[in-house]
């Protein structure tokens, strides 16, 4: 196999250098580099992520592509496949820190609410010692399962490492200014996120941590807000759940609010056919549209010692 070219070293470098990068940001970068536009290169873009990925594979490395929950947008970013004592040796954070951070994802993505975020009060308040004994029990055997480093962790260390995950991506601060997964997580953390039971988009068929829900109190389907946009935003698209066929209260953004309007004059040529969604009733599986550069199975970076049932009615919290 022939090695990786200058210009194929020069990406790579580049997003381990700056961490995730917007898709028009990524796709700018390969057009200064290559010469050539993704949008008219399309061919040649994905022959460049192939072979990347085919020679990142060696060092149990990969070039994913994800979208961020919160806005709908693609980032590029280079992962590591591998979850093992050796590989935490490669990280800044201590074992109470990565403790930390697990505790405060475990508690956005079995929020029943899916709103994928929780707030600072309780992000703080997450209890290292769960991690370890499972349980947050204050009995005396469980006390003695708990490492000091675990126990001596203060709220000035969460204090500051949750400023460290905020920037460094692992999390985020949601519009509202509460405390969300981060792009980095994502884009990381998506075996784990296949691996548990988290209910996942009836579109896309990602975790839907931050959806919107079925308005049937019975029914466990859930939609990214941009999938809804996708899904919904044509005229003569049905708006209901394609899991019990409940009206889906869908708001249509302002933009398409406005090309509704003016289809409502009269019909497009470019409109789609009317049963492009018509008649779809349950899931089927698929791939998500931004996975283009996977190669292969990703181990997780996160581990759960066993399966967890997500219900909207029962939400639990269960350690490692």
């Amino acid at each position: 196999m022939p090695s990786l070219g200058s210009r194929h070293h020069t990406l790579i470098q580049a997003l381990l250098s700056r961490g995730p990068l917007k898709e028009d940001d990524f796709h700018n970068m390969f057009s200064e580099i290559t010469g050539k536009s993704p949008g008219t290169h399309q061919q040649t873009f994905n022959d460049y992520l192939r072979k990347m990925n085919m020679e990142l594979s060696y060092v149990q490395f990969e070039l994913r592509a994800c979208r961020n929950q919160y806005d709908g947008n693609v980032h590029y970013g280079v992962v590591n496949n591998v979850s093992d004592e050796q590989s935490k040796l490669g990280t800044k954070y201590t074992v109470p820190q990565i403790a930390f951070y697990k505790g405060i994802i475990e508690a956005i993505v079995q929020d029943a609410a899916v709103q994928g975020c929780i707030s600072d009060i309780d992000a703080l308040n997450i209890r290292l010692e769960i991690q370890v004994t499972g349980t947050s029990s204050q009995s005396q055997a469980s006390k003695s399962q708990v490492p000091p480093a675990f126990r001596n962790f203060s709220m000035s260390q969460k204090e500051k490492t949750l400023e460290e995950l905020l920037q460094d991506k692992w999390l985020c601060k949601t519009p509202d200014g509460k405390v969300g997964i981060g792009v980095r997580s994502f884009l990381d953390l998506r075996s784990w996120f296949r691996s548990t039971d988290i209910p996942v988009c009836d579109v896309c068929n990602e975790a839907g941590v931050k959806a919107e829900l079925c308005q049937n109190e019975n029914c466990t389907v859930r939609i990214h807000q941009y999938c809804l946009n996708r899904k919904f935003s044509h005229t003569r698209v049905e708006r209901v759940c394609p899991g019990c066929g409940t009206e889906w209260h869908y708001i249509l953004p302002k933009a398409e609010a406005l090309e509704e309007q003016n289809n409502a004059n009269g019909p497009s040529q470019s409109d789609p056919p009317p049963e492009a969604f018509k008649g779809k009733k349950r899931r089927t599986r698929k791939t998500a549209d931004v996975d283009v550069v996977r190669s292969g199975s990703s181990q997780a970076s996160l581990h759960s010692s066993e399966t967890r049932r997500i219900t909207r009615h029962s939400v639990r919290l269960s350690g490692s």
